[in-house]
């Protein structure tokens, strides 16, 4: 096969261990996934900004031998920065401001022998689950173009499942690695908080909720990947115990007999479509061919949880636009944002300190709670969405919510 019939086949393992047997060159590499993104990308409407000239570049200066040298590799426009790239986040509020130095995260990647492309879009402060912003336009599903990506990695996910880079930076704060890889048919994991750096410019993200990793093609790259990216940065406000041997590693050992519980019922009790029951429900019989015990469960959740977690998540909003007219000495204005945008920031601005600090001392008592599940099951199983991928402008407020 040519180089371009194997670059959409394998997955950035197997086209690092290309590189490393002299296979192919970094360069050429590269060149390969600028031709593909180019070709997909004006259907797929998935990139933020371009990095082509010093992607050539550092593709071809010396690179030292890592995981992932010489792979092509997007960084989601979002929490972690890359020096030159200008910042947007979705938002015009970011407008101008341009890292002048990488964040941790990026710098791992790039230690890793990423070479990273670009940036990809997200909605407005990557705040929802679908990747329709008003300033930079919506990302386009590659196998449905009338379809969302989801969010709010939706760029990221749009153009790995398209084969533009077989991994690229994802974060997720409320589901916004596991959406997209849901719509986009990808492999997603949120990281426990703790497990990737946010600094320095971030000290944590959504009050611990946001954690960056990545949206890949195969289980392996993404275990490799946070092998490379784990550890607390200098200052992180908490850590967590590194796990015995490698997240790789890992990936290859049996697991023995798990003890999985499975739920098609949505938590908050939204309805889940047939689809998605069905095939948490397949799911739940394969493992059990598989030789796991299996039966249905699971945790209970305070009724009041999701409103607690609205609290925060809305005090995260009117944060952002504190930290954003701080960073760019430009004071945000209501024109310059959606308006259910501007309605979270004001929102957020209206609970005070007290509570805040108790919503979020009832979150950490209620994850206590839930945890105690997890002493009788390994894992639980649930559909990762209610519904399948909804068209673009379904979630739009209508009606009195929209005149609200």
């Amino acid at each position: 096969m040519s180089l371009a019939e194997d670059y959409i086949t394998l997955d950035a393992t197997a086209l690092a261990d290309l590189v490393r047997q002299r296979h192919v060159s970094p360069a050429e590499l590269v060149e390969t996934a600028i031709t593909r993104l180019e070709q997909v990308e004006p259907k797929l409407a998935g990139m933020s900004e371009w990095t082509l000239d010093q992607a050539r570049q550092a593709a071809r200066a010396p690179l030292e031998k890592a995981p992932f040298t010489g792979v092509p590799f997007l960084l989601k426009d979002n929490m972690h920065v890359a020096a030159g790239i200008p910042y947007h986040n979705g938002s015009r509020i970011w407008r101008g401001w341009v890292p002048p130095q990488d964040s941790e995260m990026v710098r791992r990647f790039k230690a890793a022998g990423l070479i990273i492309l670009g940036s990809t879009k997200v909605p407005e402060l990557s705040l929802t689950p679908v990747t329709e912003p008003r300033h930079l336009g919506r990302a386009n599903n590659p196998w449905s173009l009338d379809r969302t990506t989801g969010g709010s990695s939706g760029g990221s996910s749009a153009h790995v499942a398209a084969r533009s880079v077989p991994m690229a930076h994802a974060t997720d704060g409320g589901g916004s690695i596991r959406i997209p890889a849901s719509c986009c048919g990808l492999f997603g994991l949120k990281p426990t908080r703790g497990r990737t750096p946010n600094g320095p410019y971030i000290g944590e993200g959504w009050h611990g909720a946001a954690i960056g990793h990545a949206v890949t093609r195969s289980v392996r790259d993404s275990a490799r990947l946070l092998d490379a990216i784990a550890g607390p940065d200098l200052g992180a406000p908490y850590g967590i115990v590194s796990p015995e041997g490698s997240f790789a590693e890992a990936v290859t050992r049996s697991p023995g007999r798990l003890r999985i519980a499975f739920s098609s019922l949505a938590p908050n009790g939204a309805p889940v479509d047939p689809e998605c029951r069905i095939a948490v429900e397949n799911a739940a019989k394969l493992c059990t061919e598989l030789g796991h015990h299996v039966e249905k469960a699971a945790p209970s959740v305070p009724e009041d949880y999701f409103s607690w977690f609205l609290i925060t998540f809305l005090a995260a909003v009117s944060q952002e636009f504190a930290f954003a007219e701080e960073m760019t000495g430009t004071k945000a204005r209501r024109s310059d944002v959606e308006e259910s945008t501007w309605l979270c920031r004001e929102l957020g601005r209206g609970f005070s300190a007290a509570e805040l600090s108790v919503t979020l001392e009832r979150l950490h008592r209620a994850t206590r709670q839930i945890a105690g599940f997890f002493e009788t099951y390994d894992l639980l199983l649930t559909p990762a969405l209610a519904s399948p991928p909804v068209r673009h402008g379904e979630l739009h407020p209508r009606g009195l919510e929209a005149t609200l």
